[in-house]
């Protein structure tokens, strides 16, 4: 029997996550379809399908909706899956379960103890360890668990979130600029894609025969360029971890020996060298962090996934309560997608 999945998203940033599960389903012999519920669904490809009302995602009637959102339409038909859209960044992950999911498929231990212990507390959510879907790309061709030498000119990715009260964008502005004209070494800038656009503005305007500002959409693609990064309390640097290549941060919400935290500006040039001579014990932490919160590295966590769902299937689909009714949430997704039938 051909099973229907739905992809749902309701930003870019879901593309590179779900894009994998979509060649996983399509290499079982079954069928993807794609809808968004915000900016994305117009880089879809001309082989992939996109659903744009609901009705379309109804008549689809796939057997589960998965999303690295944090919320979901709970009028669609199927099991709904939370892939989630990044690592836990500085806040715990429990304060974003809402009722909307039946099934979380968690990335490591880290958090598969997290979720585990609020299951059994709530008892409406499944939980699955599987890995992230959107590192199987990556870790099929660089999941080697040895990092590569440090480049002769080293390349160093500077990336920092969005958020006012957690960029440290705008107050290492000066000290990357400066460094940058050095030529000592390669730097590669990328903000994230809700940065304020005058900051975005001053990053790029440093373009310079030793500084590129990266456009990609998709930060995987950059790792294997550099040789370590500089971020704050991005949930990147946590995806950066799992190549065991050293972070320098500016004020991490929560530091810890696989990072090397500073608290001013001045602390960045000798933290670059300390990190760029790669000093044991720091290389060590960085692979027991990493190994904590992904420990896959066979790029195959997307049929992990899928066996995830199926098993949830096969076991009844429930969970031993109920989810919540969460009506106001509910409501204002009704709202938004102007559908107001039957769940």
């Amino acid at each position: 029997m051909i099973k229907h999945y739905l992809l749902y998203g309701s930003e870019r940033y879901a593309l590179a996550i779900l894009r994998p599960l979509q060649e996983a389903i399509w290499a079982r012999g079954h069928k993807a379809a794609w809808f968004f519920d915000g900016p994305g669904g117009e880089e879809l490809r001309s082989n992939e399908t996109f659903l744009r009302t609901t009705r379309e995602v109804r008549e689809f009637n796939p057997i589960a909706v998965l999303t690295s959102s944090n919320a979901v339409p709970h009028f669609f038909p199927g099991v709904k899956v939370e892939v989630f859209h990044g690592f836990d960044a500085g806040k715990p992950r429990h304060i974003y379960i809402r009722g909307f999911f039946d099934l979380y498929c968690t990335t490591g231990a880290r958090d598969t103890q997290a979720f585990t212990e609020k299951s059994q507390e709530l008892g409406h959510f499944a939980v699955k360890e599987t890995g992230w879907p959107k590192l199987d790309p990556f870790m099929r061709e660089h999941g080697s668990p040895e990092p590569p030498p440090v480049r002769a000119q080293p390349v160093i990715l500077y990336h920092s979130t969005f958020s006012p009260s957690w960029s440290a964008a705008p107050i290492l502005y000066d000290n990357i600029r400066d460094m940058s004209r050095t030529g000592r070494w390669r730097w590669i800038v990328t903000l994230h894609p809700k940065s304020a656009p005058e900051t975005v503005a001053k990053y790029k305007a440093l373009e310079n025969e030793y500084l590129r500002f990266a456009t990609e959409d998709n930060i995987l693609d950059l790792f294997p360029q550099v040789d370590m990064m500089i971020s704050d309390t991005s949930s990147a640097l946590n995806e950066f971890l799992l190549t065991y290549k050293p972070v320098v941060t500016f004020k991490n919400r929560r530091p810890g020996p696989q990072l090397i935290d500073i608290d001013s500006p001045d602390q960045l040039l000798p933290s670059i060298e300390r990190a760029l001579s790669r000093p044991p014990e720091l290389m060590q932490a960085v692979r027991e962090y990493a190994d904590s919160i992904h420990p896959y590295r066979d790029g195959r966590s997307s049929e992990r996934v899928l066996d995830a769902v199926d098993e949830f299937i096969a076991g009844g689909a429930r969970n031993r309560k109920p989810k919540p009714g969460n009506w106001w949430r509910k409501i204002k997704i009704r709202k938004r997608l102007g559908y107001w039938g039957p769940a």
